[in-house]
């Protein structure tokens, strides 16, 4: 069984259940931060890089590796911190067999699941563009690329059907941002998702929901997750 933890978000006070993503030792082993059932959680308000990393050891080898620090994007618009166990003082390294990234499965009666997505690690800007096309296309979006529509701010990309617009850095996303987004793509008439690495500020979300737009939080493992009731509707029903 993979780690997993309670976490409530200090913002919203909704509860949710986190489960740490592994990543793969060069020998092999699956290795995940371990994380600290009675931490508290941190809204990520102000990003400073050197903090989302966690130096991590492998349990079979002992190699040390830096790998994203933990993450959860709160439907209610916050980024959540992780809190993480101290390794050391008798306290054994976690090691993680195998891990489903945290996204809402689709229904049971589904006629044809999705497998599981598999996440890329985000160490630059261009990896969160990468990461977030690589979700659309497991989302069902095919032949994504770089958007010719002009975007106030982030990196726009295109598939037949879908306006994207990708915020790669730490730069937290505006009702200005979502409105140009929905505007845009009600002029070519086709379907719109915003994805971002810091957030929604105030409004944001709220107008997002009254738009239909739907809204997701990638955090440093590459693993996006809905922000809003149209992003978590897209993902249940994909493309």
């Amino acid at each position: 069984m993979a780690e997993s933890v309670p976490v409530r978000c200090p913002v919203c006070r909704r509860d949710h259940q986190f489960t740490a993503t592994a990543y793969p030792c060069p020998c092999g082993e699956p290795v995940a931060p371990p994380l600290d059932p009675g931490g508290a959680p941190e809204e990520v308000t102000d990003r400073a890089w050197s903090a989302d990393w966690v130096t991590v050891p492998c349990r079979a080898c002992a190699r040390a590796d830096d790998w994203p620090r933990p993450e959860l994007g709160c439907p209610c618009g916050a980024v959540l911190r992780i809190p993480l166990r101290v390794l050391g003082q008798g306290a054994p390294p976690v090691a993680v067999p195998s891990v489903r990234p945290a996204h809402i499965p689709l229904p049971a009666t589904a006629p044809t699941p999705r497998p599981a997505f598999r996440p890329m690690a985000i160490r630059t800007a261009r990896d969160a563009v990468t990461a977030t096309a690589l979700y659309l296309r497991w989302l069902g979006f095919r032949d994504i690329r770089r958007a010719a529509w002009p975007v106030p701010s982030g990196v726009g990309l295109a598939a037949e059907g879908l306006f994207a617009v990708v915020e790669p850095t730490v730069r937290v996303t505006s009702v200005r941002d979502v409105e140009c987004l929905w505007l845009t793509a009600l002029s070519e008439s086709v379907t719109c998702v915003y994805v971002t690495l810091a957030g929604y500020g105030d409004g944001a979300r709220e107008r997002a929901d009254s738009l239909g737009v739907p809204l997701f939080v990638v955090d440093l493992a590459g693993v996006p997750q809905p922000a809003n009731g149209a992003g978590e509707e897209l993902v249940v029903g994909g493309a």
